[in-house]
């Protein structure tokens, strides 16, 4: 009797069971949904309840089937947690490539680090998955629940988790206090579809079979990545309640609860600074002996100490232990700074070596690093405050050409950070060499950088003898054989932000023998063979971040008892994405004399542009290989 009862029962669980199965199965997942994929989110769900403007709580759940390591290691399986934001709940389970359940992770078994870098002063602590994959592919099935008292920070919708990544269904649900006054923007989804559905104090917003993005050089990907933003106009951070619904009610809040009574000094570091300083009267040079004395004093710890990682160490405490992070030591220069009568704001900005904007049209708590701005006549002086190396008043590829979010007493600005230009971002080589009957080449040259190209330069100077070998050989001269440095110096002008490189070197067989002939590429010392990868269909625009110009005079000296059989023609090529002139000219006899100019535009440009930037850098690769051939006589 019990059997033929409960048997129907039992098959309907054991058939729901082996469904449940086949939906976690690899094998079930659409092949167009393969296609480029490391991996295939198969269901990513996000629940924020804000119920006040002191307490969200944030449920996720993401399915995501593992095709590689390279999937399985962009994943982010994590949650952060401090004193005010709790993980409620938390635990991951494995399954095979057939769907079936072969490890569960719970809460206990995550592994546990601090946020800050052995500073060992904050709370602020991340939970992390640690699992080492057996087999591909598989899937991972985890679930977390945090809660916390700060509300002026909401994770936007990002349902596309990054490249080679595909989604089955990505569900972004939002209920809220419509008194706290939500907002929210979408960017970048019109190449899918969103459904959004609507109500008082809820937004739900749904997209499903999104295909992978395959990763396309000079892709801008945070200008085409699909997100959606959102943020309250009554906030809590931590004891603070804010209100704002523009930049400049957001920076007058920031300045006046997070900054106001952060830059006391003592008075012993007061008076020292006033006495370096002396009767020195010019603005910016008084800032920069100051900005000198914090690299001297201090060094770079990331800690996240302060309300959400916002508020800045006090001055008083960065004097003391000789160290803070981005925040803290920059509004500890700002502490200086003031002693001595420089006014500077500090400034919020996204750091990273790829451009990113504090958003202009939506206002919210944006970036991930913290810099300082001098007000000087029209413009702003900006200053990195975290390196002992950076000159003062320079930003290189880490902070420059990109909005940032200056906090003023009287509310934020958005401002660009400093722009270099092509001729600031130069370099200038001038340089001889001699070419042997065996091929041999034996030379010098100067190379003096400025701008960007200094920030690729100038970290050359703290490397060692076995380093500096190793980056000529295989980045500067890997066309020249069995290359011999006999000479490396190095001058860096920090007043004037210049490097200047003075080489000698010598290789052998850099000229070719063939039969009565020496055949060589007249530009030893900067060919630029960067051509871009060639696809079949583009579906990106391009972006060149940056721009720049190189000039180089190169003087050849020919062996003895050979003629000019070839010679490269001049050549002079204009695009829209720059330009490029070479000639070679015959003088003294047996010198040649090579001149080069190359000039890149940085710019944004069109999918349909690409080829024809592609065609502009082989023209480049090929000039700057252009070939002499000598021939005995």
């Amino acid at each position: 009797m019990f059997l033929k009862i409960y048997t129907p029962l039992l098959l309907l669980f054991f058939c729901y069971n082996l469904k449940a199965q086949e939906n976690l199965s690899a094998f079930s997942i659409p092949s167009e949904l393969k296609e480029h994929a490391n991996a295939v989110v198969r269901l990513s769900t996000a629940n924020v309840e804000i119920s006040s403007r002191k307490s969200m709580k944030v449920n996720k759940k993401k399915v995501i089937t593992f095709f590689n390591e390279t999937g399985f290691e962009s994943a982010g399986f994590q949650e952060y947690f401090s004193d005010s934001e709790k993980i409620k709940s938390l635990q991951a389970i494995i399954y095979n490539a057939a769907g079936s359940e072969i490890k569960k992770i719970r809460k206990k078994d995550f592994k546990m680090v601090s946020v800050s870098q052995g500073a060992g002063i904050t709370d602020n602590k991340v939970l992390y998955l640690d699992y080492t994959p057996v087999q591909y592919p598989f899937t991972v099935v985890y679930e977390s629940e945090v809660e916390t008292i700060n509300t002026v920070f909401i994770s936007p919708w990002a349902p596309v988790d990054g490249l080679f990544t595909s989604v089955e269904k990505s569900e972004y649900t939002i209920t809220y206090d419509p008194s706290l006054g939500f907002r929210y923007k979408e960017y970048n989804t019109d190449d899918i579809t969103v459904t959004t559905q609507k109500q008082e104090g809820q937004l739900k917003l749904t997209c499903q079979n999104v295909h992978a993005i395959k990763a396309e050089a000079y892709t801008p990907y945070s200008s085409i990545m699909p997100k959606v933003m959102f943020s309250l106009t009554s906030v809590h951070l931590e004891g603070v309640d804010g209100e704002f619904s523009d930049w400049a009610s957001f920076g007058a809040w920031y300045y006046n609860n997070l900054l106001v009574g952060t830059d006391e000094l003592p008075d012993e570091t007061k008076a020292k600074i006033k006495e370096l300083v002396g009767t020195e009267s010019d603005k910016l040079k008084k800032a920069k002996i100051v900005y000198k004395y914090v690299q001297d004093k201090t060094r770079y710890v990331s800690i996240q100490l302060g309300i959400g990682g916002w508020r800045p160490m006090l001055a008083k405490d960065v004097d003391r232990l000789g160290y803070g992070d981005c925040k803290a030591l920059s509004n500890y220069t700002r502490a200086l700074l003031k002693e001595v009568g420089v006014e500077s704001y500090c400034t919020v900005i996204y750091g990273d070596t790829r451009k990113r904007d504090i958003t202009n049209d939506f206002v919210c708590m944006q970036g991930n690093h913290m810099i300082l701005a001098i007000p000087d006549n029209d413009e702003m002086i900006w200053l990195e405050c975290t390196s002992q190396v950076v000159p003062f008043a320079f930003q290189g590829d880490f902070t420059d050409d990109r909005m940032a979010l200056v906090l003023k007493p009287e509310g934020g600005e958005l401002i660009r950070t400093h722009v270099y230009e092509n001729e600031e971002s130069s370099q200038l080589l001038s340089g001889n060499y001699t070419l042997s009957e065996s091929g041999k080449i034996v030379g010098g040259l100067t190379v003096v950088s400025k701008g960007i190209q200094y920030d690729n330069k100038y970290i050359l100077e703290g490397k060692s003898q076995d380093d500096l070998n190793k980056i000529y050989k295989s980045r500067y001269f890997s066309n020249i054989n069995n290359l011999k440095l006999n000479k490396i110096q190095f001058s860096n002008n920090r007043n004037d932000t210049e490097f200047t490189e003075v080489l000698e070197l010598e290789g052998d067989s850099y000229a070719s023998l063939s039969g009565d002939r020496l055949i060589f590429a007249i530009n030893a010392f900067n060919q630029n063979d960067n051509v871009p990868q060639r696809y079949r269909k583009r579906y990106n625009p391009f972006e060149v971040l940056r721009g720049y110009s190189d000039n180089d005079e190169i003087v050849v000296t020919l062996p003895q008892g050979y003629t000019i059989e070839a010679m490269p023609n001049s050549i002079d090529i204009k695009e829209k994405f720059g330009e490029y002139r070479a000639e070679c000219n015959l003088v003294e006899g047996n010198k040649l004399v090579y001149k080069r100019t190359l000039v890149i535009n940085k710019g944004m440009y069109e999918k349909t542009d690409y080829d024809l930037y592609r065609q502009f850098r082989e023209k480049i690769s090929r000039n700057d290989n252009a070939k002499v051939v000598l021939l005995k006589q």
